[in-house]
């Protein structure tokens, strides 16, 4: 077959690929213009993020197979309208899990002791002690809404403390040795911590809000490290000052591209940027101390950035064999 390469990947990709007897075009620098000029060309197109493929990209690929996202989530894809033309789509969140399991504890155990802010102080001539008196994981209920390949790399990752850890998922009998699977009603009323884990959908659009964040019993903490648009940001920020948020790690944030690469346009004048782009509820966001964020790098860690590569290699190899050797 022969496969357009239309984002950077680690080199094991195009290697297995082309160990296995196809033909790779890397077409890192093509736009979505220029590649669509000769989409009819490729018989597998893989992707990450630099631009969608729409029901124009996919009229316009009549020989295309494949589609392979090198990620976990496939929301820059129309995913119906691919199916419906006999597209495979193939995605990687077995790539990453591991990695973003990891983010989502560093994140809850950096809020949980203050390190970010007490970093910042030290570093401008600051003792606060007291201030900067931390809590421990131990004895929270840990809850994870969305319990799939991310939900379960972070439940397994809290194995070794002494945490009761929950899940809620719209399908039934997910829950594992690791979480327990609870009604809706449960979770609201046990959480001290949230960690949302869900993929970017129709049903998950701007989930936490106002009314998503008034219906859990008591104050909780809050992660996410899924999808930014599932986050009303205004709504969270009021949480956060008011009390009932009593801290977020953000790894994902509403306002981010939809190619996930930048939230700033202008990234030589940050600061302008912000004054000039920038919502004001991410204005108040970044200026919070109970808040940590990140760009977007829960699943970003060097082992997943081959592991992703070869996930996604070996799913094509599985479905379309090995082509003619050269």
């Amino acid at each position: 077959m022969i496969i357009l390469h239309s984002d950077t990947n680690h080199p094991t990709l195009i290697k297995q690929l082309q160990d296995a007897g196809h033909q790779n075009i890397e077409g890192f620098t093509q736009s979505r213009e220029e590649t669509l000029e000769n989409q009819h060309l490729y018989d597998g197109i893989v992707i990450r993020s630099r631009y969608t493929i729409d029901k124009e990209f996919i009229d316009a690929a009549p020989n295309l197979k494949f589609i392979a996202r090198v990620g976990a989530g496939l929301e820059n894809i129309d995913v119906e309208y691919a199916e419906a033309h006999g597209i495979t789509l193939f995605s990687a969140p077995e790539g990453n899990r591991n990695a973003v399991g990891e983010h989502t504890l560093g994140m809850l155990l950096s809020l949980f002791n203050r390190l970010n802010k007490a970093d910042r102080e030290v570093r401008d001539g600051l003792w606060h002690r007291e201030e900067n008196r931390g809590l421990e994981l131990d004895g929270k209920t840990v809850g994870i809404v969305g319990y799939g390949n991310m939900g379960k790399a972070f439940a397994k990752k809290l194995r070794g403390f002494e945490v009761d850890v929950i899940c809620y998922d719209i399908k039934e009998g997910v829950g594992d040795e690791n979480a327990r699977q609870v009604s809706l009603e449960e979770f609201r009323e046990k959480c001290d911590v949230v960690s949302l884990h869900t993929p970017w959908t129709p049903q998950t659009d701007q989930m936490v809000n106002k009314e998503f964040i008034d219906a859990y019993k008591n104050p909780f903490w809050f992660i996410n490290t899924a999808r930014g648009k599932n986050v009303v940001t205004a709504d969270l920020v009021d949480a956060l000052k008011d009390g009932r948020v009593l801290g977020a790690g953000l790894d994902v944030l509403e306002y981010e591209k939809a190619s996930f690469e930048s939230l700033f346009s202008n990234k030589k004048n940050v600061s302008l940027s912000i004054e000039n782009q920038i919502p004001d509820a991410m204005r108040e966001l970044m200026f919070l101390n109970n808040v940590i964020l990140s760009p977007h790098v829960a699943g970003w860690t060097k082992e997943s950035h081959e592991r992703l590569a070869s996930v996604i290699a070996g799913k094509i190899i599985d479905k379309f064999g090995r082509g003619e050797e050269k």
